[in-house]
């Protein structure tokens, strides 16, 4: 066993970590998305025959009207270009009437299946040529990966649901489809339409019970295929972290951060030594809690002028002391104490102020 040596590096290449989220933003810029196919085609399928079962009466007298212009109106006509023209125009806007409800339907439907799938995306990544697609060997070893037999299993799946709720739909309905013989040639044709749109929706049900597990697949698929190994993290770390740019965005939103933590805590300053003009230093002093007076903010030019406006707004007291300004702005930082050679120009500041202020 001595002699049995593991070479880790043979690891290091495993792709076992989860994505990192400038990895998934990636992927996703080049369209790569957990989605599933089957629930857009599912949705669809779905609202187009609830549109249709409740409108249908309206589409079946829509759909009577043309039948019965055209063969009783039209088919009588002069062929002439203006007749042709007039009845160009005539079925146009007919059949629009029929058919646009369900087309705005289906495409409503669509965008909807899309945006809970994967929010919303436009990425025009995906009608790049890809020339190496066009590669046969690569074709013949998508034809036969498991993917391919997965995706075999699942429109095998699909026929054979869709089948099984037809044909229980058609079976418990098989006496009134038997009786149809008896009826009038409009009775039978409203009973068909029906039907269908009855197992239509029946379909559309079952194939979105599918479609969820499906998804569900293709998340699963998603999340392997943009795993990384440790060393991809590392190298992302080191790519991101050595971007100049990224650096200084990070820092300026550490700064912005930092600014606005400072001049939450002017307001509860006991007072702000200012130069008058470019220097300002926020003192805060709590009897038995500190041991001496923290800065709490300080600042130049402007931010030094935001430090004397928040004092204003929240009756903070404002001293000018130029050398005592501008000793604390260069001695101190945000949070410290104040060193012990002021701390007698302080305290008879302080003393002033709690004066005003009626504290003593």
């Amino acid at each position: 066993m001595s002699g049995l040596r593991l070479d880790l590096q043979f690891f290091a290449g495993e792709k076992t970590e989860k994505a990192t989220p400038r990895k998934r933003q990636e992927v996703r810029q080049k369209g790569q998305v957990a989605k599933s196919a089957d629930i857009n085609t599912a949705l669809v399928m779905l609202v187009v025959f609830l549109v249709l079962s409740f409108s249908g009466t309206r589409h079946k007298e829509l759909l009577l009207r043309l039948m019965h212009q055209s063969f009783e109106q039209y088919a009588l006509m002069d062929l002439t270009i203006d007749a042709v023209h007039h009845i160009f125009l005539a079925l146009l806007k007919n059949v629009a009437t029929i058919v646009a409800p369900i087309f705005l339907a289906a495409v409503a439907a669509a965008c909807l299946a899309n945006f809970l799938q994967v929010g919303f995306l436009f990425t025009t990544e995906p009608l790049k040529i890809n020339w190496s697609r066009l590669d046969p060997i690569q074709g013949f070893k998508r034809i036969i990966s498991l993917r391919s037999l997965v995706e075999l299993l699942k429109s095998l799946l699909k026929i054979s649901v869709v089948g099984l709720v037809t044909f229980a739909l058609l079976w418990v309905q098989l006496d009134h489809i038997l009786s149809l013989t008896t009826k009038s040639l409009e009775a039978t044709l409203s009973s068909l339409a029906s039907l269908t749109v009855k197992m239509g929706l029946y379909a559309s049900v079952a194939l979105l019970f599918l479609a969820i597990f499906d998804y569900l697949y293709q998340r699963f698929e998603f999340e392997k295929n943009i795993r990384m190994s440790k060393q991809d993290i590392k190298d992302e770390y080191k790519k991101t972290e050595g971007d100049p740019l990224i650096k200084s965005r990070i820092k300026q939103k550490q700064r912005e951060l930092a600014m606005r933590r400072m001049m939450q805590e002017v307001p509860k300053a006991d007072v702000v030594i200012t130069n008058p003009t470019h220097y300002a230093v926020a003192l805060k002093y709590e009897d038995g809690k500190m041991d001496a007076p923290i800065v709490v903010a300080k600042g130049v030019d402007y931010v030094a002028l935001k430090i004397k406006q928040l004092a204003k707004e929240h009756d903070v007291v404002t001293v000018e002391n130029r050398p005592l300004a501008q000793a604390l702005y260069r001695q101190t930082e945000v949070g410290d104490m104040i060193p012990e050679e002021f701390f007698k120009a302080v305290a008879e500041i302080l003393a002033y102020v709690y004066r005003l202020k009626r504290k003593v």
